[in-house]
């Protein structure tokens, strides 16, 4: 038996049900890869790069890659729920094993408030006489009740989404080939691959301006880590996590590469805008009539499954916060169906404060939710990467065994993504409107210093935690 899987029997240990089959952490994995952020963000990403657009999503989903092999062989040393926030405690001390926790539930508390309403929004454009605040609040509920139930309901609702998701991307894809190649739809002559480059180049407003849409496409790739978080529940985890990540460059290849350059073959780069989903034009564009109904269900069931995956992360990030000392304490108690239920019950309850909130607030406030939560998601995949980093120095130094899963160039690819990630950030701090993020997380790290300082008054032993947790089991 290899060290790696002496450490994935211990998990376990942690109480929860090994729930999660292949095909669920899969179909995560594969969802976790697709969001809002490419049905609807990518709009504003093409009028402001053009073609080249394609370019970035595939330079980000490179650097996405070195982080989820990073992220895979921490994972394959030992699989905890507590994920990347264990890690950071391990390789960086309880100080940022408490901040990388409690920013990755902010991470997905702020999502979730953007996407109920989201959600809503999408309905009232088929019920424009049902309040949106009925729609959000029973998103909510249902969403709510089905986390409770178990984690095996949480993995299919999760396979079902990404399922349509998938569907809806790869018959865009089948359709817009079928428009280049056959010539037939209202598209006409006007569909060519020569749109690739025919209006100003593949680089129309400079690879300045193209740069620029970097921080944007990252948000597009938020939660693709979900599948860490899984570890502690996966039936096999030594199998189906090596696999699910394996897959992701082809993923991205399909679903980000292939569908934004067949998009902009069939449709021109100039009729994009932001707030213009490029599917909903390219439909329209084809002449589908139903295009924009089947794209606003395809929508839906995004927002849908990332606020069910964020209500899943956020419970099993608050149990491993509170098993550590830096959370209330029953917030590390399981239910009966082995579930957090208590600490996905919290967040749900702030999740809908921000159903409220949004009532009231300009709707730049949705801009401001989704750069606050790239600058949490920056974070966290920097602490992946740090970890990784320090790990490996263990490794070789003989301190501690190797994974079975080692990523390509040891360190090498991490030392690239951390340089990525630092380059995004200084984009992020060039750009008036998303800096105000930044304030937001200086608050935010001001508020969990504070926090830190009087959890050491209170324990002092808290700064010397480490090792594996010791969770409570079920009550």
């Amino acid at each position: 038996m290899t060290s790696a899987q002496v450490d994935t029997d211990k998990a376990p240990e942690e109480g929860y049900e090994r729930g999660l089959n292949s095909r669920q952490v899969q179909m995560i994995a594969i969802g976790g890869a697709i969001g809002v952020g490419l049905f609807l963000g990518a709009g504003a990403n093409i009028a402001k790069a053009g073609p080249s657009i394609i370019l970035m999503y595939a330079l980000a989903g490179v650097i996405i890659f070195f982080i989820m092999r990073a992220l895979g062989e921490l994972l394959l040393y030992r699989p905890v729920s507590g994920s990347f926030a264990e890690y950071s405690r391990e390789f960086l001390g309880p100080f940022f094993g408490y901040f990388t926790g409690w920013t990755y539930w902010l991470m997905w508390v702020v999502t979730g408030m953007a996407e109920l309403t989201a959600a809503a929004i999408y309905i009232h454009y088929w019920f424009p006489d049902i309040p949106q605040w009925v729609s959000a609040l029973v998103f909510l509920v249902l969403l709510f009740v089905a986390n409770l139930i178990s984690v095996k309901l949480f993995g299919e609702i999760e396979f079902w989404f990404s399922m349509v998701k998938v569907t809806a991307i790869i018959g865009m894809i089948v359709i817009g080939v079928g428009v280049l190649t056959l010539g037939f739809s209202q598209a006409g002559d006007t569909a060519a691959v020569s749109n690739l480059w025919a209006f100003d180049g593949f680089f129309p407003k400079g690879i300045g301006s193209s740069l620029m849409t970097l921080q944007g496409v990252m948000f597009a790739y938020l939660a693709v880590e979900l599948v860490g978080v899984t570890a502690g529940e996966s039936e096999n985890p030594e199998k189906t996590l090596p696999r699910a990540i394996n897959t992701l460059p082809w993923r991205i290849a399909l679903f980000y590469v292939g569908a934004l350059t067949v998009i902009l073959a069939v449709v021109k780069w100039t009729e994009f805008a932001e707030g213009v989903s490029p599917f909903v034009k390219a439909f329209t564009v084809i002449g589908i009539p139903a295009g924009a109904g089947i794209v606003n269900f395809v929508v839906l069931t995004a927002a849908l499954s990332s606020c069910n995956s964020g209500m899943y992360s956020t419970g099993r990030m608050l149990r491993t916060l509170a098993d550590n000392g830096e959370a209330p304490g029953i917030f590390s108690r399981l239910s009966s169906t082995k579930t957090p239920a208590l600490g996905i019950g919290i967040s749900v309850i702030f999740m809908g404060i921000g159903v409220v909130l949004n009532y009231v607030v300009p709707e730049k406030a949705f801009g401001y939710v989704t750069s606050i939560a790239t600058a949490a998601g920056i974070w966290t995949w920097l602490m992946i990467l740090i970890s990784h980093v320090l790990y490996r120095r263990k490794v070789v130094a003989g301190q501690l065994p190797a994974s079975s899963f080692p990523a390509p160039g040891g360190s090498v690819c991490s030392y690239i993504a951390i340089v990525f990630l630092l380059f995004v950030t200084c984009l992020i701090a060039i750009d008036a409107d998303a800096r105000v993020c930044l304030y937001v997380m200086a608050g935010w790290a001001a508020a969990l210093g504070i926090g830190w300082a009087v959890l050491k008054s209170r324990n002092p032993d808290i700064t010397e935690r480490r090792g594996e947790p010791e969770l409570e089991k079920i009550v």
